[in-house]
Parts: structure tokens; C-alpha cells; sequence
């Protein structure tokens, strides 16, 4: 039964129901666009790192079928929390939770075995800003002092298999530090700027890499999600509403 301290929510237009926290860190859009661009196929093996309550998880799950995904998160309550949601939408043959921090081996979960693996590293250097006073979104938004981008980077690496893919969204001005934690390991990396209106800087990325390439970077044209009105353009819309995978 629900509790005061949590809320239920849909998404993908009730695709996938969500048990959430009712203060702290909740489903995000970037969570969402995040699982859509994980160019993952049907049949294959993925991993999110840091999976929360099971946003993104349950998103990819939701578009990609027979897709098995896996989730590490470091927060106890919210590893049973992911796991309610994840029995609730009836997808326990598929997708599976495990309490583990990123820095070390997680029991389960194999390196070098993963097709793709996504995450959504928290936003901000602990040094440089404030951290929220709510624990929960506190640990899902700020670097933690021993678990900085390149924790979150080695541990995306160390898991994917020779070949695999990685997929991650983050603050753009962020964008230098993200190349030099994925090199020399990744190459084929794809940056996809996030445009919030016309005229307007690119505040969030999407990067796509693929382990062990040699491959050359690409700067995509990125996607433009709003219209001067405030309402999303189609393309984004239908993965917000509908589950379609991210157009870029």
C-alpha cells in the first residue's frame, strides 16, 4: 500500500507505472530521453548504473522488447523501491535491481559482459556547489568527494563488454571532463547536444561511445526540444509520452 512518503505516477503515457519518493529525486525528463537513447536491440543485455527507482530501467524495458536490464544502486531504499516498480509493471523475468556502489565489485553483476550501459552520473562537483539539503536528491545530483565523474566512467567501462556501448547524459559545460575520462578507453564517441529553445546554449548532452573504438568523435546537430511556446516539438514529445526512441 502507498505511504505518505511516496507517490505513484505514469509514464510513457501509462506504458510504465512509477512508485516514487514524494521529496527528493523523482523522474526526470533527462532520465527519460536518457533510456530512449540507448540504442539497445531486442534480446540484448544492459546495465544502468545508479538506477534510482527504476526510471530508466523500466523505460528502456518499456521500448526495447526482450531486452534484459539490470540496475546497481547504492541507496537501500530506493534498491526496494526499484524493485516494487519493477514487479509492479510484471517485468521480473527481465529486469533485476542489486545494492552496490559503482567504486567496487557488485555481486552479480559481471564486468566485461554488458551490450550497453547507461547512466545518469550526478550533475554536480560537491567542491563547486551547494549540495540539496534532502539526502536523496543530495546523492543523486552531487559527486560524492571519492565517487567523481571518472568513478562513474570506469565503472560504465569496467562493465560493458569489447565493443559495447555506453550511453550517458550530463551538463554540457561538463563536456571536457566526459572526454577525458572516456579516453583512450572508447572512441566512436557521438556528442548530442540538448538545445532547450531557439537561440539558446545547449545545457545537457548526450553521449553515445563505444568501448575499445578507435573510431574518430563526432559533434552531432543535436536535437532542439522546445518551441518558443514551452511545449515540446513531436519528435521529442512521442519519447516523453509515448516510449519512442530518442531522434538523434
Amino acid at each position: 500500500m502507498l505511504d505518505g512518503n511516496h507517490t505513484r505516477d505514469a509514464l510513457l503515457g501509462g506504458l510504465v507505472q512509477l512508485e516514487q519518493p514524494r521529496k527528493g529525486q523523482r523522474a526526470s525528463a533527462d532520465a527519460v530521453m536518457l533510456a530512449a537513447a540507448v540504442p539497445a536491440r531486442p534480446g540484448q543485455q544492459v546495465l544502468e548504473l545508479g538506477c534510482g527507482s527504476g526510471v530508466g530501467m523500466l523505460c528502456l524495458a518499456a521500448r526495447v522488447p526482450t531486452a534484459k536490464v539490470d540496475g546497481v544502486e547504492l541507496q537501500p531504499d530506493l534498491v526496494a523501491l526499484c524493485a516494487r516498480n519493477i514487479a509492479a509493471n510484471r517485468m521480473e523475468e527481465r529486469l533485476r535491481v542489486a545494492a552496490g556502489d559503482i567504486r567496487r565489485r557488485v555481486s552479480g553483476i559481471a564486468p566485461n559482459s554488458y551490450d550497453h550501459v547507461f547512466a545518469n552520473p550526478p550533475y554536480f562537483d560537491s567542491q563547486r556547489h551547494r549540495a540539496s539539503p534532502h539526502a536523496g536528491r543530495a546523492a543523486a545530483r552531487s559527486e560524492m568527494e571519492d565517487a567523481d565523474l571518472d568513478h562513474w566512467i570506469a565503472a560504465m567501462l569496467r562493465h560493458a563488454r569489447p565493443g559495447g556501448g555506453l550511453t550517458l547524459i550530463h551538463k554540457a559545460d561538463r563536456l571536457p571532463d566526459l572526454l577525458a575520462a572516456l579516453s583512450p578507453k572508447a572512441g566512436a564517441i557521438r556528442v548530442i547536444p540538448l538545445w532547450s529553445k531557439p537561440g539558446q546554449p545547449a545545457k545537457r548532452v548526450i553521449l553515445r561511445a563505444i568501448k575499445g573504438s578507435k573510431a574518430p568523435l563526432i559533434f552531432d546537430p543535436g536535437v532542439l526540444l522546445h518551441r518558443p511556446d514551452g511545449s515540446y516539438f513531436p519528435e521529442v514529445d512521442a519519447v516523453l509520452r509515448q516510449g519512442a526512441a530518442f531522434p538523434a
